[in-house]
């Protein structure tokens, strides 16, 4: 979800900021090399690709998606666009802007996780509230990182009638799972709720699964303007204790702010408990997990939450209880 702290409100940061785009800092494809100081995006994820041996930043455009590649994490050529929003995907209703495009490689095919967001309202809407619209988390498949992505259906892979967005692969016990938020826009205190996939990633298999609300969370603060609270970006973890760590995004006390929730049993159906302390609290959030070839367990997030938003990459310590930022990569 695109937030916004703005003194002691959640916007949505599309309905009222620019986006990067429009302000011209939007890059065109391109195959400049640029240091990662320089790149401006939000809602990151990298995939470290090993049969190339190959870094891919991972970013939403204007209706498209968006990559970077790398050998180094320090610089980064690009960006490509490998997907773009055809204007019949959900058939009469138009899609208007992509969130959160995330890459997995899932055995031997590539697979964009982003959600779609449009403007078509669903039948009830309430009083004094946000638009409620037809916004939901899809998969694509390509046989190549660059793309070409094809859907399945021209419907968002999660239930239609539900508020989705932020979807992310998870497999366990050698099923593929779909995490993802449940918009709090439609049910107020937002929830991060897993579906089973079939083995293809094409459709859903039953019916989705609470884990937990965004209210669950100590440092998760509350709407004072909508009395609502915020669930974003889950990714999951095993750390090498078996426990699942989940790192989720919400609004905290000092901004946007990325903390992590603890299945110790080490399995998607918890039960989860919230660590108290959040694990970034500097107004970034939407973070994802990944580990370099060399070994390192890394963690990108975006900060500032604003237009200006830019790709922070950390190295992480898993110390069994818990993760920790060892430094902030800084490429220099």
């Amino acid at each position: 979800m695109r937030l916004q702290l703005t003194g002691f409100y959640f916007v949505a940061i599309c309905m009222i900021t620019m986006p990067v785009w429009a302000q011209g800092r939007m890059p065109q494809d391109s195959n400049d090399i640029l240091p990662l100081s320089e790149i401006y995006m939000r809602d990151v994820c990298i995939l470290p690709d090993a049969a190339t041996r190959t870094y891919y930043m991972v970013g939403p455009g204007r209706n498209s998606v968006r990559v970077y590649t790398s050998k180094d994490l320090k610089t980064w050529q690009g960006p490509t666009t490998v997907f773009r929003t055809p204007e019949d995907i959900w058939g009469d209703i138009r899609v208007v802007s992509i969130w959160a495009p995330e890459m997995h490689k899932y055995k031997d095919k590539y697979y964009l996780f982003l959600t779609f967001d449009t403007r078509n309202p669903f039948p009830e809407q309430w009083r004094d509230w946000l638009p409620r619209v037809t916004r939901g988390s899809q998969v694509l498949v390509s046989d190549s990182p660059l793309g070409p992505f094809k859907p399945f259906q021209n419907r968002s892979t999660l239930p239609p009638d539900m508020m989705t967005l932020d979807g992310t692969l998870w497999v366990e016990d050698g099923v593929p799972y779909m995490v993802f938020c449940h918009e709090w826009v439609q049910i107020k205190d937002g929830t991060v709720e897993y579906i089973q996939l079939k083995d293809d990633l094409s459709e859903t298999v039953g019916e989705p699964k609470r884990l937990f609300h965004g209210s669950n969370a100590k440092w998760s603060r509350k709407s004072d303007q909508y009395g609502c609270h915020v669930t974003d970006g889950p990714y999951l973890y095993t750390s090498k204790s078996g426990k699942l760590f989940m790192i989720w995004t919400s609004g905290g006390y000092k901004g946007y702010t990325l903390g992590i929730a603890i299945s110790d049993s080490g399995k998607l159906a918890g039960p989860w408990k919230q660590q108290d302390e959040p694990i970034y609290e500097k107004d970034g959030g939407h973070g994802m997990l990944f580990t370099t070839f060399d070994g390192k367990l890394m963690m990108v997030l975006h900060s500032p939450n604003n237009p200006q938003a830019q790709p922070h990459i950390f190295e992480l310590e898993d110390t069994g209880k818990t993760l920790k930022i060892v430094s902030e990569f800084t490429g220099k």
